[in-house]
C-alpha cells in the first residue's frame, strides 16, 4: 500500500454554523464550497502527521474555509460520505445544501482520481437528491513545477552532486495518464539538476524503482568507462561537472557519481521504506511538509470553486 496520499481529520460537522478557527483569526464562510482533502489513508503515524501538517497549513492560511477529511482506503470516513454530508441541506424544508470541492491529495492522476473521487462527487451517488448541493473534483496536485522545486530542495538536503544520477520514484498507477504526469515532473526536475534524471515506479507501472536504479548505475558505469559524465539527455557534462582524474584534497569516493532516489511521495510510510531497499546510494525525504504544497492545494481548490460557479444554480 502506497502512502502517496493520506488525510487529516477535521472538526467540521454537517450543518454546523460558521465557526472561528482554532487560532481565532476569522469565521468560516458557509457560502464558500467545503474543501474536502481526500487522501488514500495509512496506518503509518508519521505519514498521517505529515499530511496533517499540509491541511493544518491550509486552515491557517484560509481560516474562512471549512476543511474536511476524506479517504479512499484504509481510514475513515470515506470520500463519498464526506461529500454527501458537505452538500446536504442543513435541515428538512430549509435552503438547499451547500457545495464541495474535493482536492485529491495525490501527486498524479490515477484510479483514485478517475474512479473513486469522480464517483464520489456525482449527483447520482447513492443518498443524494435534488435538495443536495453540487460537488466537483479538482485536479491532482501534480504535475506542477513547484513540486519539482520541492524535489530539488530535498535532493540538496540529501547532498546530491551535479554529476549524480537521479531516479524520480513515484508510487505508480495502472492508468497511463499517471505515468505521463510523473514524466512531466521529471522534465521539470531536469531544469534543476545537471545529471541524468529518470523515472521509476513502486507498483503498477514500469520500470520499477529497483530496475531504474540498476539502469542508472549501468549508465554511470558506461560513462565512467569512457571518461564522461552525462546529462539527462546523454550529453557530456563537461569539465565543470565531470569527475576529476586525481585530487589530493578530495576523497576518491566523493568524485564517483552516485544514484540518488528522489522520493516523489507526500509522506513517509510503506513505500518510502521500500525505497531504502532499491540499491540507491541516497534516498531523499518525502515532500511534506512544505508551504508550496499548501499553495498547490489552495490553487486546486480555487479552480474547483470556479468550475462550480460557472455551472450556475442547479
Amino acid at each position: 500500500m502506497s502512502t502517496e496520499i493520506l488525510g487529516f481529520p477535521s472538526d467540521a460537522t454537517e450543518g454546523s454554523a460558521p465557526t472561528v478557527d482554532a487560532a481565532g483569526s476569522g469565521a468560516r464562510d458557509v457560502g464558500r464550497p467545503v474543501l474536502v482533502g481526500c487522501s488514500h489513508g495509512t496506518n503509518n503515524a508519521d505519514g498521517q502527521a505529515a499530511i496533517r501538517a499540509i491541511l493544518d497549513d491550509v486552515r491557517a492560511t484560509r481560516p474562512d474555509l471549512d476543511v474536511r477529511e476524506a479517504f479512499v482506503d484504509v481510514q475513515q470516513p470515506e470520500v463519498a460520505d464526506v461529500v454527501t454530508q458537505a452538500v446536504a441541506p442543513p435541515a428538512a424544508g430549509e435552503r438547499p445544501g451547500g457545495a464541495a470541492v474535493v482536492v485529491p491529495l495525490l501527486l498524479s492522476t490515477g484510479f483514485h482520481v478517475n474512479v473513486d473521487i469522480t464517483e464520489a462527487v456525482s449527483p447520482e451517488h447513492e443518498g443524494r437528491g435534488p435538495e443536495h448541493g453540487p460537488a466537483t473534483a479538482a485536479r491532482a496536485l501534480g504535475p506542477d513545477p513547484r513540486l519539482a522545486e520541492i524535489l530539488a530542495d530535498r535532493l540538496t538536503e540529501a547532498g546530491v552532486r551535479p554529476h549524480d544520477a537521479v531516479v524520480l520514484a513515484a508510487a505508480g498507477s495502472s492508468k497511463a495518464g499517471a505515468a505521463r504526469d510523473v514524466e512531466a515532473v521529471a522534465e521539470f526536475l531536469r531544469a534543476h539538476h545537471d545529471g541524468p534524471v529518470t523515472v521509476g515506479f513502486g507498483a503498477m507501472a514500469t520500470p520499477t524503482v529497483r530496475d531504474a536504479v540498476a539502469a542508472a548505475r549501468e549508465t554511470l558505469a558506461a560513462s565512467a568507462a569512457t571518461g564522461e559524465a552525462t546529462t539527462a539527455d546523454g550529453e557530456p557534462l563537461g569539465e565543470t561537472h565531470a569527475a576529476p582524474s586525481g585530487s589530493d584534497d578530495e576523497p576518491a569516493r566523493a568524485r564517483v557519481p552516485r544514484v540518488v532516489v528522489a522520493a516523489y511521495l507526500l509522506a513517509p510510510g510503506f513505500f518510502h521504506d521500500r525505497l531504502l531497499e532499491t540499491g540507491a546510494d541516497l534516498v531523499t525525504a518525502p515532500l511534506a511538509p512544505d508551504a508550496r504544497l499548501t499553495a498547490i492545494v489552495l490553487d486546486r481548490y480555487a479552480e474547483g470553486a470556479e468550475a462550480l460557479a460557472a455551472q450556475g444554480p442547479a
